[in-house]
């Protein structure tokens, strides 16, 4: 399973690579609905609108602004508690060394830690390789085709089925990764509808050596972007803008990859195959296949993730 992903994150690339346009709508609702809220998604993807050219570009901007003000206040409240706990902790530990006077030392200064980096990360300006890696659960720029033109959305990376509600997405939260064995059975109201394609440059994979367990990088050799098949879903939900969604398809891993202790790998289709992939036919789901068949065939290098 594909359980990260490095990721081109700048909506920017796929308008000039695809002549796609970027939904306004749906940026402007996934900042508004989460409104200061734990928002997860690259800076890549909310860097691209700092140097806002466009009205809808700018009330963007504005709305990501506010929002990563409101995550800052929050973050700045975080680490207020947690160096009040840690000092508690620390003065317990002076008068009677506790077992769990130890622990909350120990949660509080990691809470610390993490809290202090996400807000540096809020205020830098620089970018860096992993603001553009997103995991189950981020929002990244995916290319569909809405009234017949290719557009932008954000989506997130975990597929919300049609039909599932979010109780069910707990229990199975498998979902960013559709395997190609299962599209029609598991994923038939999607597979042959609603497809999709993200940019990738590399994917990471968990996986277990001698007992010890590992995260692995892999890189298509030679260096390319990879358009990944996507499958994607949109959740109505009362009261709140819709929900969407997006898994990538997976299949048998190359040699290379199996043998780095991996079983899946991502489909990065052929660009000839673009228009066909996100202009399906459900009717001729056999010309679907042939093109997750038809795919680039890169060597994957690996190498120990930073």
């Amino acid at each position: 399973m594909c359980y990260s992903a490095q990721i081109v994150a700048d909506y920017r690339k796929y308008v000039k690579m695809f002549g796609a346009h970027m939904s306004i709508k749906e940026f402007t609702e996934l900042y508004w609905e989460h409104g200061g809220r734990d928002l997860k998604a690259p800076l890549a993807m909310e860097a691209a609108f700092s140097d806002a050219q466009t009205d809808d570009e700018r009330r963007i901007q504005a709305l990501i602004a506010e929002n990563n003000s409101a995550r800052a206040t929050k973050l700045e409240q975080e680490v207020f508690e947690q160096r009040t706990r840690l000092a508690k902790a620390e003065r317990t530990l002076e008068a009677k060394p506790t077992k769990a006077a130890a622990e909350s030392k120990r949660i509080a200064s990691n809470k610390i830690d993490a809290a202090v980096r996400r807000l540096a990360d809020l205020k830098r300006t620089t970018l860096k390789d992993a603001d553009s890696r997103i995991y189950p659960g981020w929002y990244a720029p995916v290319m569909i085709v809405q009234d017949g033109h290719r557009v932008v959305v954000p989506m997130r990376y975990r597929c919300r089925l049609p039909g599932w509600t979010e109780e069910m997405e707990r229990e199975k939260p498998g979902t960013y990764n559709a395997r190609r064995n299962n599209l029609r059975r598991v994923w038939g109201e999607l597979f042959g509808y609603n497809h999709g394609i993200i940019i990738v440059d590399h994917f990471y994979e968990h996986v277990e050596r001698n007992g010890e367990k590992l995260v692995l990088q892999f890189d298509p050799t030679p260096a390319q972007q990879m358009l990944v098949a996507c499958l994607w879903s949109r959740t109505t939900i009362p009261g709140e803008p819709d929900l969407l969604s997006f898994a990538a398809i997976t299949d048998e891993p190359p040699p290379e990859v199996l043998a780095a202790g991996h079983d899946r790998c991502i489909v990065p289709i052929k660009p000839e195959n673009v228009d066909a992939w996100l202009n399906p036919d459900p009717s001729n789901l056999a010309a679907l296949y042939a093109i997750l068949d038809d795919r680039e065939r890169p060597y994957y290098e690996h190498q120990m993730a930073a």
